[in-house]
């Protein structure tokens, strides 16, 4: 007899969850997009600068993944947008059941889009979906030019990749041709966004990228 393999039912009740939280962020006109990244990358910073530059007329709001705190829920808040926190206590990821209650905690309704920063880490997250529709990865200038030869599972897994810190740039030995060729390798359609939360240069047009997608996709 085959022995169950844990792992296999960890994650397909994981992905019953996130089937669920799917429909029901539907059911509410939001489109949640599960943002990942390895710590630093700049996250937050992205997800502040989309906030900012998305349209009125959208409902936009925040859960924030973290091993510990609220540092980045309280900045988010600040500044007049609805956040709330997930703290895994140790836990390299978020699952689909965290979010199912993130979720009833914020209240958030539609039209409109939900930002999920996942926890920093370019491994675990890429094998827990959560319900969202649309899956981002950000990489910076700093991080280097290899990471999508050294972590292809995530890189594979997302609709879209945002190199972050184009800024740096000039002052960093980081190969742009070398980067893209290393998403074109295991990800030949995901379009590549290069941007700058510190002077916001591109940020306009991730937005409309997601303003686009949200709006065809819930049709």
């Amino acid at each position: 007899m085959k022995k169950p393999d844990p792992g296999k039912s960890i994650l397909s009740a994981n992905d019953e969850q996130a089937r669920k939280n799917l429909q029901r962020l539907e059911a509410l006109h939001l489109a949640a997009v599960n943002v990942m990244a390895s710590p630093g990358a700049g996250k937050t910073s992205l997800i502040v600068q989309l906030l900012k530059h998305l349209p009125e007329n959208l409902s936009r709001g925040v859960i924030e993944g973290d091993v510990a705190g609220s540092i980045d829920t309280d900045y988010i808040r600040s500044l007049g947008f609805p956040a709330t926190q997930i703290n895994t206590g140790g836990g390299c990821h978020l699952t689909a059941s965290m979010v199912e209650q993130a979720i009833t905690t914020l209240g958030l309704a539609g039209p409109g889009l939900l930002f999920i920063e996942n926890i920093g880490n370019l491994i675990c997250p890429a094998a827990y979906r959560l319900g969202e529709r649309i899956r981002v990865l950000v990489s910076s200038v700093p991080e280097g030019d290899d990471k999508p030869r050294k972590y292809p599972a995530m890189f594979a897994q997302v609709d879209a990749i945002i190199l972050n810190k184009i800024d740096l740039l000039a002052h960093l030995d980081f190969n742009e041709h070398n980067f893209q060729a290393g998403v074109r390798v295991v990800n030949e359609t995901a379009p590549i966004f290069r941007v700058s939360c510190r002077t916001a240069e591109g940020i306009d047009t991730l937005a409309e990228w997601l303003r686009q997608l949200t709006t065809t996709r819930s049709k």
